[in-house]
This record gives C-alpha cells, sequence and structure tokens, in this order.
C-alpha cells in the first residue's frame, strides 16, 4: 500500500525538491528539506543504502589517519574535517542512540618510539573534538595491560598500546531512520526506482522520468530542483544532465570480512595503525561477531559488487600478524566490498591519502551534485547541499534543524529496554538486545506484532532475528525482497552468508503474507 500511495504522490504533485539517491547523504538531504517545511521527494534506483552506505566499517569517527596526515602536511582543511567529524559523531551518538554506541579501540604498539607518538597523537585527536563534543579520555597502557585487554594478541616484541574511543553504529538501519524520519515529516520516497532521464525544460533541469523497478511503468516527477547524491555513481547522473561533463570522482574500494564469534573480549575493538600500503585495519565486535576492515584500492564503481579474493587475503594476512591463532578462509562467514566516492585530486596520489571532504557543483541547467565525505558527516554534506539547492532555485527555507531531530526509534529507548521486552514477551535475552538496538522505542511494536500473528520464532536457530521483523520490514521499512530484508533490514547477510541463504526462501514467504 505505501508504495502505491508514493507513486501517486510522485506522479500527481509538484515539488520544491527531487534528491536521487537513498543512501546516506540522499537520506539526509530528503531529511534536512522535511524539515525546513519543503516539499521533498526521494528516488532510489536500488534499496536504500544498497550501495556504500551498508558496506561501511561502522564507525562514527573522526578519522586518526586523517589526523595524522593533517600534522604532517600542516593541511588546515583536514583538520577542519577531522573537527568537523569528531562533533557529528557526538551528534550522531544523541540522535540515535539505539543504532549508535561509544566503542574503544586499542591499539598495539611494538617499538618504544611509537608509544608516546601515538598517544600524543590520540590525545590530540581528544583534545580536537573540544570540550562538549569528547566521548572518553585516551590512555596508555603497559604490555601487561595491553595482552590482559586483548588476550589473543602476539606478545613477541608488544611494547604496549594506547586505547582511544569512537563511535559504532549500525549503517544501513541508520540510513533507514533517516527515510522513515524524513517520510515522518512529509517527504515522499521511493526504492527501486530508477532516473533514467532528466527533464529539461528553457535550459533548467525540473524533474526526472523514474521507472518502477517493481511495478515495471515508467513514470514523471517535477520539482523546482534536482539534487544528484547518488554517491560513487554521481558522474553517471551528470551525464543524463550533460553528455559532455567530465568526471569528477576517481573511485576506491573497500573490503571488510566477518568472522565468528567474537575475538577481542571486553567489547574493545583493535585498530592496526599502519599497514603496507598505508592505511589503518580496524577489528571491531558487530552485532555478536568480529568485523575486520578495510583495504583501499582503485576501482570502478558497480552494482552488486563481491569481494576480491586477493582483498579477504589480505586482511586473513594482517590478522595472521597480529593475532597468534591463524585465521584462514573457513573462518570467514562473509565478506563484502563497498566503493568510496572520493574527489579527484589536483595531482596524482593514492587513493588512500584523497581527503573525504564533500565536494557540491552546480551544472548549468541547475543539477545540483553532492559527492565525496563520508558516513560520519552526512549531516553536514546534506545541509550544505541543500542550502545550495535552496539558492539555486529561489527557495524560501529556513535553517537545518537536523542536529535536534531525533531519529525514528530514539524515542523509548534506554537501558532496560532489552530487560523489559524480555519480561514482557518471553523473550530470549539476545532476541530482546537485538530488538532493543535495531529498533529502539518501536521495539514493542515490532514484539507485538509477532506474538499477535505468532512470529516471534527465530527465523534462524543461530542469531537472534525474529520472523515478525520480515513482516514489519515489509510493512513499516519498505523492503521488498528477501534480499532487502536478510541485507539491510537484520543485517544477516552481511553477517552470515550461508545463514542467510538458508532462511531466503522463509523470508520470501513471509513477505508474500497477506495482512
Amino acid at each position: 500500500m505505501w508504495r502505491e500511495q508514493a507513486l501517486t504522490r510522485l506522479t500527481g504533485e509538484a515539488f520544491d525538491v527531487l534528491v536521487i539517491g537513498g543512501g546516506a547523504t540522499g537520506a539526509g538531504i530528503a531529511l534536512d528539506a522535511a524539515g525546513r517545511g519543503l516539499r521533498v521527494a526521494l528516488l532510489e534506483r536500488a534499496d536504500f543504502s544498497e550501495g556504500t552506505s551498508s558496506r561501511s566499517t561502522k564507525l562514527l569517527h573522526g578519522g586518526v589517519r586523517y589526523l595524522e596526515l593533517a600534522v604532517k602536511r600542516l593541511d588546515g582543511a583536514q583538520f577542519r574535517l577531522v573537527k568537523d567529524a569528531l562533533h557529528e559523531r557526538h551528534t550522531l551518538l544523541r540522535l540515535a542512540p539505539h543504532l549508535a554506541s561509544t566503542v574503544a579501540l586499542i591499539t598495539p604498539l611494538y617499538s618504544w618510539f611509537e608509544l608516546p607518538y601515538y598517544y600524543i597523537g590520540l590525545k590530540a585527536y581528544d583534545l580536537l573534538a573540544g570540550a562538549g563534543y569528547r566521548i572518553g579520555a585516551s590512555r596508555l597502557f603497559g604490555r601487561q595491560e595491553t595482552l590482559r585487554r586483548l588476550p589473543g594478541l602476539r606478545p613477541d616484541g608488544l611494547r604496549g598500546s594506547v586505547m582511544y574511543f569512537d563511535g559504532r553504529f549500525d549503517d544501513s538501519r541508520m540510513n533507514l531512520a533517516l527515510v522513515r524520519t524524513a517520510a515522518a515529516q512529509g517527504a515522499t520516497v521511493l526504492n527501486h526506482a530508477e532516473v533514467t532521464q532528466l527533464l529539461v525544460e528553457s535550459g533548467r533541469v525540473f524533474g526526472a522520468r523514474f521507472n518502477d523497478k517493481v511495478g515495471g511503468a515508467s513514470h514523471e516527477v517535477r520539482a523546482r530542483v534536482v539534487v544528484n547524491a547518488t554517491g560513487p555513481f554521481v558522474d553517471h547522473v551528470r551525464k543524463l544532465d550533460d553528455p559532455n561533463a567530465a568526471d569528477t570522482l576517481t573511485a576506491s574500494s573497500g573490503t571488510h570480512i566477518v568472522l565468528a564469534g567474537e575475538h577481542l573480549p571486553g567489547g574493545s575493538g583493535m585498530l592496526i595503525p599502519k599497514t603496507d600500503d598505508g592505511r589503518v585495519l580496524f577489528l571491531l565486535p558487530w552485532q555478536g561477531h568480529t568485523l575486520v576492515g578495510t583495504t583501499d584500492n582503485p576501482a570502478v564503481a558497480e552494482a552488486a559488487p563481491k569481494a576480491p579474493e586477493g582483498d579477504v587475503d589480505y586482511l586473513l594476512d594482517y590478522l595472521g600478524r597480529y593475532m597468534q591463532r591463524t585465521f584462514t578462509r573457513a573462518d570467514v562467514l562473509s565478506a563484502w566490498v563497498g566503493f568510496r566516492p572520493l574527489v579527484k585530486p589536483q595531482k596524482s596520489v593514492s587513493t588512500a591519502q584523497i581527503t573525504r571532504d564533500h565536494h557540491i557543483e552546480v551544472s548549468a541547467q541547475g543539477l545540483v551534485t553532492v559527492t565525496g565525505g563520508k558516513w560520519t558527516t552526512y549531516r553536514l554534506m546534506a545541509s550544505d547541499a541543500l542550502d545550495r539547492a535552496v539558492t539555486t532555485a529561489g527557495l524560501t527555507a529556513g535553517p537545518s534543524r537536523t542536529a535536534n531531530t531525533p531519529l525514528v526509534g530514539a524515542e523509548g529507548f534506554g537501558p532496560q529496554l532489552a530487560g523489559e521486552l524480555a519480561a514482557e514477551f518471553g523473550l530470549d535475552a539476545d532476541v530482546a538486545e537485538h530488538l532493543a538496538h535495531a529498533y529502539g522505542g518501536e521495539a514493542r511494536s515490532v514484539a507485538a506484532l509477532g506474538l499477535q500473528h505468532g512470529l516471534l520464532t527465530r527465523l534462524h536457530p543461530a542469531h537472534p532475528y525474529v520472523e515478525a521483523e520480515v513482516v514489519w520490514a515489509k510493512e513499516q521499512e519498505y523492503a521488498v525482497s528477501a534480499d532487502d530484508v536478510l541485507e539491510r533490514r537484520l543485517r544477516l547477510g552481511f553477517l552470515d552468508r550461508e545463514a542467510a541463504m538458508d532462511v531466503a526462501e522463509r523470508t520470501e514467504a513471509l513477505l508474500a503474507r497477506t495482512p
């Protein structure tokens, strides 16, 4: 029903702003526009967050590597980028406490010189956040305390470690929360709707033609300004506006793997501070498993990419360098790759050295394009892009309100929620914990749906997801296919590929249920 209603509005109404792209930035723009009282439509060619925005390292961070580069290059732009990201980290922890939390990251060090170097650097990271935005104080540990906190670490040559704090989050559910919050404020949103043509009249872009990939029909939507927020694919949309437009992006790919179980006790993560190609690697506890990433390789963006075998081997190799046990392909439950939309630098450098700042341009026909940046700063990117769109189209709108707009699920969430759910609905502790953090204040509604229809059974015996979540995803969260549910609503496809395949048929059957 929601899809038919969205199509009716898209084809029957005129909008102030049309956003193309339903990842973090596009969803952020839609929310910002709706909050300012603008009539906004959002189209996504696949599923919300299906691309880069569901394939991150799950960190809300300023970027310790970017701070190091800023110091080495005396680069003021990099300093500002890190400081802005640290402020946004704090904001997102506040706006979506059910989806985001603080995590301690321990950096093991193997030379005496590294101890003061990294400790001073991470203290600077704390200080750069500024008063009121810090989420924890960095600490220096000796060899024994490091091994106590990271018992699986290789002890040979270890001198000590530094612990610091960043944020972690569920990226695709955060993206979905942005879309749903925008819709709650009046935005019209539609996934599986691919823009195939920009509409131009009197030399100005005034809308788009799109293909409804579910219903199969082609439709037109009109708006006073169109914003291109398609991440690694912005150049494709730019060329719908101007076939001769020069590419603005150079993409890089980042691979992650997931290992069974939590290999870092106590809820801490680990930062490997330097690799052969100049990147940092993270080991993070994530939904009862261990996430390892990421690589950085030049790439050409494509839909539905597969993790390169060489990247998986690279990550396993670095695990072997730092951990006592040997990890093999048999330990890898899932692997995925995402693309970073990097603005082309003026001189040739490696993709790992390109700044993650964002870029906004307006074409001669008025198409607004925003690209670059990273997940943590999506809100700033959205605000800047919308400001430019408002000016371009001569719209009337007030300032951004998103810094004080809690996302769907934030209201009603608290540390006691999981226990209350377990008692009220007779749920296992892990199921209650999952529901509390995935849905926040809506978790009771999900559980009540399950109780009403007999759908509190686990979807897979080894994971905490229940069947009611599939129906909820269809009715409330814009899910169309089993992939939408298993990859981006429940995250099972990212955690355990084999388990997701095992329950795909049951998921499809639940999606086919009539209310």
